[in-house]
């Protein structure tokens, strides 16, 4: 599955959250420790959804950039 991550500066780091994985959330120094972050956020997020016997939520968020 392929989930839309947004991830935002913050004061001194960057955040990272999944729109379709609520409580899914990562933070990192860079913008690539963020991502690799979520990454691994994705997989422990839905690894223990299923060990629950929850349904994993399919990915329907799109991000896109429009200018302006």
């Amino acid at each position: 599955m392929r989930y839309a991550v947004i991830i935002e500066k913050a004061e001194s780091n960057y955040s990272a959250y999944v729109p379709d994985l609520p409580g899914c959330v990562a933070t990192g120094t860079t913008v690539a420790d963020a991502e690799a972050a979520i990454g691994e956020a994705i997989r422990f997020h839905i690894e223990g959804l299923r060990e629950d016997g929850l349904p994993v939520p399919e990915p329907v968020s799109l991000a896109e950039y429009i200018e302006a």
